[in-house]
């Protein structure tokens, strides 16, 4: 099999274009061909008007090696790699004490099913409920102002990934194809067959909800056992001899016991007393940087226009995206995160008394406005005003202080203060919408935003916008609107462990992984965090047996 890349052509190629195209690269003829198939398509819309979809394909032909001879170093004509996934380990015997995971966002999920195809049968406790249920208690805050603290976008089956746009796509190093992996499990699970090879692919809350339920299903018929409303509340620890700290079981809240020597820690990133809980049993953690800012809404047909031209509203196109950044002459960096085509911005607070932004698109990204964060990136040094103990934990108190405040300037009902982009940027209060009608739920507050965040991230926003607008005609247009407050872009901790054995650095079998320990960011990534934990899970209890 080879690999052909930056195959170039039209946006509205007919179906036979690829295999000619294959053909002239290749310079044989129909019959050297035996198949092939798409690896990845993408797009390049430098110029509008004139987009051309750039594929990777893998092709089947009849001579590969003299192929390969005749095109010698050419990096566009390849051997095909093999992005199979094959398994580290296979489980010999029942385990006296199963493997425990904690939390079943994407790293957890991909975690158990990985240890379950395995034959290690893991035990998942999820302090939240199952998806569906878990559905119903976010939209009872969205629309009735009623916080579920167990049971939100953050906490439950399928972590806070399931309330966002799905993205599946990331920049992590992936050496291994794991994140192939991830994908053709979703695609088993029930996902569309396009995110193997789109180049951005993404899901959307709807569809996630039915894949994680199938992906469940499959972990409970490999002899993996997943229970909901199991917060885990302590962790034992023993030391040895040598004084070194192993893991030997955990505490639910209820005050059962559970006896493991292996916990995959696959916390999502507001999993605040689970990380307090860690801090007091002496696990190393450490703070981390994270953003702080707000969601900016602007009509999604603006987006398109700019960045597709006449070619906006394309089928193979759908909604368009962005990704700025812009470095401030405070020193500070602002970027857009998360940005979430014909999609709506939600509440996603886990906490009562505080109000938290985050946005989420469906499959379809066909709402009326597009939406993103737009975020400054801030430092453990930030955090000085807010804790100056020293902890790892003193970002969380940033987080706290930024929700409450939040809570309070948008009137103490769970509403979002907003601000108008023309208003936010001549620093006076907002008083009505114009054109840009918000989507957040359960309702938005105007009022003057300049106190929702600290004032060096109040100025790099404000100079951000014009140049944002420079990019993307009308981005800082003045019936745009912002809500506030984001601030869970990452985990404000990590849990650190060992590059090696992905083991915490002072603690023995316990394994800190994805988005709430520091290791991943999306969904993506995440569940390429889950693999590799497993299998490092895997290859430590082969270890531990064959020693024993």
């Amino acid at each position: 099999m080879l690999r052909l890349t930056d195959i170039k052509l039209p946006l509205d190629h007919p179906e036979e274009a690829l295999a000619a195209a294959i053909r002239a690269r290749l310079h044989v003829g129909a019959a050297a061909i035996r198949g092939y198939c798409v690896f990845r398509r993408g797009f390049d819309a430098r110029k509008r008007g004139a987009i051309t979809l750039i594929y990777t394909l893998d092709v089947d032909v009849a001579d590969e090696a003299s192929i390969l001879a005749r095109f010698g170093d050419d990096p566009h004509v390849r051997p095909a790699p093999d992005t199979n996934y094959h398994f580290v380990a296979k489980a010999t015997a029942p385990l006296t004490h199963r493997p425990v995971v904690i939390g079943l966002g994407p790293c957890g999920l991909f975690a158990g099913l990985l240890l379950a195809q395995m034959g290690f049968r893991p035990i998942i406790l999820e302090r939240g409920k199952a998806v569906r249920e878990r559905t119903k208690d976010t939209w009872d805050l969205w629309r009735k102002r009623n916080l579920h603290p167990e049971s939100n976008v953050q906490f439950g089956e399928g972590g806070a990934g399931t309330f966002s746009d799905g993205k599946l796509y990331s920049q992590i190093s992936d050496p291994k194809h794991y994140g192939r992996k991830v994908l053709t499990e979703f695609v088993k699970a029930g996902a569309p067959e396009e995110i193997i090879y789109v180049s951005k692919p993404h899901i959307g809350t709807f569809r996630l909800v039915t894949m994680v339920e199938n992906m469940r299903n499959t972990i409970e018929s490999l002899g993996g056992d997943i229970r909901f409303q199991q917060r885990v509340d302590d962790l034992l620890v023993e030391t040895d001899a040598q004084g070194v700290r192993h893991v030997r079981g955990v505490t639910l809240a209820d005050g059962e016991q559970i006896r493991t020597d292996h916990v995959v820690l696959a916390l999502g990133h507001s999993a605040r007393d689970t990380f307090e809980m860690l801090h007091q049993r002496g696990v190393y953690l450490e703070a981390k940087p994270f953003s702080i800012g707000f969601r900016v809404e602007h009509p999604q047909s603006i987006i398109d226009r700019v960045r597709f031209g006449p070619q906006a509203g394309h089928p193979l196109l759908g909604a368009a995206d962005y990704k700025l950044v812009h470095h401030c002459r405070n020193g500070r960096s602002v970027y857009s995160f998360c940005m979430c085509p014909g999609g709506t911005v939600v509440a996603a607070t886990s906490e009562p008394g505080r109000v938290v932004t985050n946005g989420m698109s469906q499959y379809s990204r066909n709402e009326r406005n597009a939406n993103a964060a737009i975020v400054v990136g801030i430092e453990p040094s930030d955090f000085l005003p807010y804790d100056n103990s020293g902890s790892p934990l003193a970002g969380i108190a940033l987080q706290r202080h930024l929700e409450s405040h939040a809570f309070e300037l948008g009137g103490g009902t769970y509403e979002a203060p907003g601000q108008l982009i023309g208003d936010f940027l001549a620093a006076r209060a907002s008083t009505s919408f114009g054109e840009v009608q918000p989507s957040y739920k359960p309702g938005v507050h105007l009022t003057d935003l300049s106190s929702a965040l600290p004032e060096y991230a109040i100025t790099a926003i404000r100079e951000a916008m014009p140049a944002f607008d420079r990019k993307i005609k009308g981005f800082a247009r003045p019936d745009a609107i912002f809500t506030a407050v984001e601030t869970r872009t990452s985990s404000p901790v990590r849990v650190r462990r060992d590059e090696h054995d992905l083991q915490s650095i002072n603690t023995r079998g316990l394994f800190p992984a994805g988005e709430g320990a520091g290791y991943a960011g999306g969904i993506l990534s995440a569940g390429v965090d889950g693999i590799r934990v497993a299998e490092a899970v895997a290859l430590s209890i082969a270890q531990n047996t064959h020693a024993h």
